[in-house]
């Protein structure tokens, strides 16, 4: 928990004199910044510096705490306010509770005591979220689109595409070979969009067993089934963010309708049950296969692929990828060399011209586990041709 933070206080209150002797004893504590204002006008105007937390006066001249606080609770919902105050009133307080404050402290012989401890308290809260928000930001920052490797045209052109698409809402389709980042892409289109601080919620449609796959998407009540339990499904859990369905092209026929109808009305009903739960979410789906292809021979609804394809990014093959092969091999080693706790490897030049020849047929899922192999078996600095294990040429 982040203990050290420094706690930023707005305290306002039109009695200087008390004012002073609130920041005064505050300041006291460990790490508390106090800014005292004595109008309404002055502590409204300086929100926009954030402040951790906020001591409100009832009874000010110009106006009272319940109107500031509406104006605190409309710059951030999340902003602790204590209303610190002599009036008494339970209708008054009553209504400070209603209207969002945290705390109504009665200023009294026992309101400082009462207050500092309250502040502690919140304190631990305001410590948690922080941590959580740069845990969050870490997140976010480790899936945006410049931690996909790549230089080459064909990996600008989707780039390109990817930032058209990231803010609007509408279905989008990746499409690619095996192993060449799609999960990878979804998850940048998702902590690039002002969806980013919600859920991003990935299910891998073939990995689940074909009598499981609708109460895992659209949640099942007790009793739905055998063994049934109570529980939300993937459609409700990425509710306000991004739900990605990987290998969209080997969902069951018959679920296909219901997945279309929760497409189009923005909500779902659980397995068993009859309540409909409304739905705001981005959908991205992923696929390796040619899905007017699947269309044409039967295998996939046409209503649902025209859905679906809102916006379609193709991912280019590595072997469509010139020299990325290359940047990516090297970040692969040095990562890997890095957390093996080892010296960074070089690439001989036999190993270059044997990693730019391939044909990648398993992309840069292949290329990942050769390389990080040949770090581990390769002696000395250089990574050479006999470290490099290429399926098609073993198999040749």
């Amino acid at each position: 928990m982040n203990t050290n933070h420094t706690l930023k206080i707005f305290v306002v209150d039109d009695d200087e004199f008390f004012g002073t002797i609130v920041k005064s004893t505050l300041e006291r504590e460990e790490n508390i910044e106090v800014v005292l204002f004595t109008n309404a006008n002055s502590f409204k105007q300086s929100l926009y510096l954030n402040p951790d937390l906020v001591i409100i006066d009832y009874d000010l001249p110009d106006t009272n705490g319940i109107e500031i606080l509406k104006s605190v609770r409309e710059f951030n919902p999340d902003l602790v306010s204590i209303i610190l105050s002599g009036q008494k009133d339970l209708k008054v307080v009553v209504e400070a509770y209603k209207t969002g404050a945290d705390r109504y402290i009665i200023k009294d012989e026992n309101a400082l005591v009462e207050l500092i401890w309250n502040i502690n308290t919140f304190r631990k809260n305001i410590c948690l979220k922080l941590d959580y928000l740069a845990l969050q930001n870490s997140v976010i920052e480790n899936n945006k689109y410049q931690n996909i490797i790549g230089e080459s045209p064909a990996m600008h052109r989707m780039f390109q595409l990817m930032s058209k698409v990231e803010n609007v809402n509408i279905p989008v389709l990746i499409n690619g070979e095996n192993g060449t980042g799609k999960e990878l892409v979804a998850n940048a289109l998702h902590y690039n969009s002002n969806r980013k601080r919600e859920s991003f919620v990935a299910i891998n449609v073939a990995a689940i067993p074909e009598d499981l796959i609708e109460s895992e998407l659209f949640g099942s009540e007790k009793g739905a089934f055998t063994g049934a339990s109570r529980r939300p499904g993937k459609f409700e859990e990425a509710h306000k963010g991004t739900l990605f369905l990987d290998e969209i092209g080997d969902m069951p026929l018959p679920l296909q309708a219901k997945l279309l109808r929760v497409l189009q009305e923005s909500k779902v009903t659980r397995l068993g049950g009859s309540k409909e739960i409304h739905l705001d979410l981005r959908v991205i789906s992923a696929t390796n296969k040619n899905l007017w292809e699947e269309v044409q021979a039967g295998r996939f609804r046409e209503d649902l692929y025209f859905r679906l394809q809102g916006f379609i990014i193709q991912i280019p093959s590595l072997r469509d990828r010139e020299n990325d092969i290359l940047l990516i091999a090297k970040s692969i080693a040095d990562s890997f060399s890095k957390r093996q706790n080892s010296e960074n490897r070089l690439f001989s030049p036999e190993a270059i011209k044997s990693l730019m020849e391939y044909s990648w047929p398993g992309n840069v899922r292949e290329l990942k586990s050769m390389i990080e192999r040949a770090v581990l078996i390769s002696d000395g600095t250089y990574i050479t041709d006999n470290d490099l294990v290429f399926l098609e040429r073993k198999a040749s």
